[in-house]
Order: C-alpha cells, then structure tokens, then sequence
C-alpha cells in the first residue's frame, strides 16, 4: 500500500478549523456550565474554577477526538489531520493533551501563537514541542 503525501496545512484553514471546535464544542460547554449550573452570566464571570473546568473538560474532548481519529470536528470541516511528526501516525491521548496544554501555556506568550507566521513550516510552538502537525493530503 503507497503511502499518501501530506503537507503542513495553511494557517487560515487551521484557524477556520477552531473556530468551528469553539462553536461545537466549547459554546455547548460554556452556555451549559453559565446558564444551567451556575444560573447567570454573573455567576460564571465570577467562577474562575468553573472557567478553568470548562476549558480542561474543552482540552479532554479535542484530545479523545484527535486520539481516535486524528480530527476534531473543526479539523474534518477543513479536511486537516493531526500526525507524530515522526512516524506520520496518528498521535495518542496523552499527547494530543499535552498538545491542548502547551496551547494553553503559548497563549500566555503572543510569541508562541504567532510563530507560524514566521517560520518556514508554519507549524506554532505547540507543533514543536510535542513534535506534532496539522497536515492535509496532498493529491
């Protein structure tokens, strides 16, 4: 079986690729959290404990996703698959987390997001130090 060509996928097509996991599934989470545990916007301003659930229960299902299939939901929209850079493959749970929490922590560094836009692979900091990329096949 001929292994199939992939390369890095554009930017735009990854930020379109979040912005629809945010719609389906961190908006769900944040609206039932707000609304149906909390009871008001005030309420969940107020809960920063409950922000940080919502967003490690967000990082817990994009990594079970990208662990079963290599996609989120946002990613099959775009048609991106997420690799081991080394062995091409799909990555596992843990990594795929690990991935969430190095986004997490490059957000508190600008650097870190924005670096795709400076290097030649455009892959962000995340992709680099979990040795991982967003790839789409190349026909």
């Amino acid at each position: 079986m001929a292994k199939t060509k992939a390369g890095i996928a554009p930017i735009f097509l990854r930020i379109k690729a979040f912005i629809v996991d945010m719609f389906f599934i961190a908006m769900p989470l944040l609206y039932i959290t707000t609304y149906l545990i909390l009871g008001s916007k005030e309420a969940f301003q107020e809960n920063q404990f409950a922000i940080a659930i919502v967003w490690l229960i967000y990082g817990l299902i994009t990594s079970i996703f990208i662990a079963k299939s290599a996609q989120t939901p946002g990613y099959k929209f775009a048609q991106i698959y997420l690799i081991d850079l080394k062995t091409g493959r799909k990555i596992s749970f843990f990594k795929a987390f690990l991935r969430f929490v190095c986004f997490i922590l490059a957000g508190f560094s600008i650097v870190g997001l924005f670096l795709c836009f400076f290097r030649k692979d455009k892959l962000n900091l995340h992709d680099l130090l979990t040795q991982t990329a967003p790839v789409i096949k190349k026909s």
